[in-house]
Order: structure tokens, then sequence, then C-alpha cells
């Protein structure tokens, strides 16, 4: 396999939960812990903006309500994303893949972007993402890796910009889950750490895929995995574990 070239340590969400998910704030916080690496879930709005949120409704982590792929860039962009976190973060904005996009390239950062379709909308989201990666990502820096538990979306990613890394997310094992990776043409799983142990990994390495585990927070899980030949963590513990992959902290 060709060398790995994203960090081993990546903020899940942003900051997991120092700072509301999927923010803007979120990502400045997962860097002030010396994060490098970010993880985010975006999905289409009604008018065909990219933003980050994690669920198809708004009520959990915002002001609104609804399924929030039905509705217009342009109320979305007025919604209160942080108060339901803390009064600290009362009136930050949902982040459009812009913003997030513009903060990650000015910085060096790398990035892991979640397709998360509204229900119905998987071949039009990973269609969208993956053009959008393709005109603004500059050829000579690390590109997103495009991660998704949705075929369909995976292989409109494929179809519309090939070149762009993708990985398939795993919540079970299920059977003929290496055919699907490949048939994708992904570069990586991306499974829940419970699911995997030296003979996956090893398993997956064999058919040139690498793997990333989600969401790993404890100390023994994160070096179970090391030990084990894992290629990335993904971690809300952004304060408890140092990005750098030699030092997890107990």
């Amino acid at each position: 396999m060709q060398p790995w070239p994203y960090p081993f340590w990546v903020a899940h969400r942003g900051a997991g939960k120092l700072a509301p998910e999927n923010t803007l704030a979120a990502f400045r916080v997962g860097a002030a812990h010396g994060y490098r690496a970010f993880e985010c879930d975006v999905k289409l709005s009604a008018d065909g903006a990219l933003f980050l949120l994690h669920d198809a409704g708004l009520q959990r982590t915002t002001s609104g309500s609804g399924t929030a792929g039905q509705q217009p860039w342009s109320d979305l962009s007025r919604l209160d994303a942080g108060g339901w976190h803390s009064r600290a973060y009362a009136g930050e904005p949902l982040a459009s893949l812009d913003a997030i996009a513009a903060y990650v390239l000015r910085n060096g950062y790398a990035l892991n972007i979640e397709i998360k379709p509204t229900p119905g909308e998987e071949a039009r989201t990973g269609d969208a993402v993956a053009r959008y990666v393709a005109q603004c990502w500059p050829a000579d820096t690390l590109p997103p890796l495009l991660s998704s538990f949705q075929p369909a979306a995976l292989a409109a990613a494929q179809t519309a910009a090939p070149q762009c890394p993708r990985a398939l997310l795993l919540d079970t094992l299920q059977e003929g889950w290496l055919t699907l990776a490949r048939s994708l043409e992904c570069v990586a799983i991306v499974a829940a750490y419970p699911l995997l142990d030296r003979a996956v990994i090893q398993q997956a390495h064999d058919a040139g895929l690498r793997v990333l585990a989600y969401t790993v927070n404890d100390p023994a899980e994160a070096h179970r995995l090391r030990d084990a030949g894992i290629d990335g963590l993904i971690t809300d513990e952004v304060a408890r574990f140092s990005p750098d992959p030699a030092a997890i902290r107990d």
C-alpha cells in the first residue's frame, strides 16, 4: 500500500463534545488542542447548498425544527446551532461547507467528510459533495476523505469525481463488506471500533484498504487498536488524547 497521508488522530465533528458539533467553533477548539484532522457530516439544503449537520432533523442541535434537507439555506443559515450546547456558544450558526473548506485549506488541515444525505437524496448528495471537493481543493493539497454508510452516495461520488478518495463506513461487518468497498474503489473502511481486531484489520490491509475506527474515547481501546495496526482513530476526546500517534494519554 502507498503511505497513508492522513493524520492518525481525527477530531470527531470538529471537537467532539467540547463545542457544538459540526460548527466552525468546534473546528477551532479541536485545532487549539493540536488536532490537524477533522471529521464532519455534510448534507444538502433544499436549494443545493452544502452544510454541516449530523441528524436529518434540526431539533437536537439547532433552534429549528423539521427536516433540514427540505429547507433553503437562507433559512438554515439563520438558525442558532450553538445554544443547545452551552450559553458560551449561543448564536453560533450552522457551518457551510464553504466556510469549513476555507478554514481547513487556509490552515493546511486534513478533512474527512461524511456524506450524510437526507433519506432519498443519497446519489444527489454524493454527487454534489464530490464535485465540490474536486473544484475547491487545489491539486497540490491533501483532498478530503469522502466517507458514507450509503453505497449509493459513494457510487455517485465515484462517478462524479473518481479521483477523490472514498471510504465505506460500517456499523456492522455485513456479508460482502470487503467486496462492496472494493467495488466502490474505496481506499479505506471506517468502522465502529468494537468491530475491529487484528484479523479484520489485516484482512482489509491484504485487500489494499486502510482502516479507521470511530468513535474511540477509551484509552484502553485506543491502545488495543493501535497495537492491532489501525491506521486512524476518530475521537470526541480531543482534550484526553494527544494528536501525536505515539502518545496515548491514559
